[in-house]
């Protein structure tokens, strides 16, 4: 009994350090492919909840959302953000293309579902590890509000047909 049990160990920890030793053989660190569909889900349910996570912890109050805010975020988002989200926010620049992980179109449904918190907090406080800076040092609260009230407003924007 005791020899069978430690032969199916034995058979475990071999499978195990065989598995470790084929993904670190062939895995590819390289940004120029896009990643595969297991690594995109479990990499975005990791930032969705520690972005939620860190979002509820934080403890801020949004200024009213005007078409004067939204006009000031579109001059802030000129200045920092389109070189790699493209001028209009919903392009990514050839930057941004070339990023691991991409830049997001900023009107796409994963980022206009993030919350209001989650948006700022993005914008304030960045990702680590995905090229997304973090503007806490350069902006001050108010106009990291109003980049995310122009972050907002593309949802309401009409979608440009692509003319490749």
């Amino acid at each position: 009994m005791r020899n069978s049990s430690a032969l199916i160990l034995a058979i475990i920890v071999i499978v195990v350090v065989l598995v470790i030793t084929y993904c670190l053989m062939t895995v590819n660190i390289s940004a120029l492919p896009d990643p595969g569909p297991l690594e995109t889900r479990m990499a975005m349910r990791a930032k969705d909840w520690y972005i939620s996570r860190a979002a509820r912890r934080s403890s801020f109050r949004a200024p009213a959302s005007d078409a004067a805010s939204v006009s000031a975020g579109q001059t802030l988002f000129g200045m920092g953000c389109a070189p790699c989200h493209g001028k209009d926010g919903r392009s990514p620049s050839n930057i941004g293309k070339s990023m691991y992980p991409r830049a997001l179109d900023l009107s796409s449904r994963e980022v206009q579902e993030m919350s209001d918190r989650q948006l700022f907090w993005v914008i304030k406080n960045g990702i680590r590890l995905s090229g997304m800076p973090g503007f806490a040092n350069i902006l001050s609260d108010d106009q990291i509000w109003q980049l995310k009230d122009y972050v907002r407003s593309l949802d309401k924007l009409p979608k440009h047909r692509r003319q490749d």
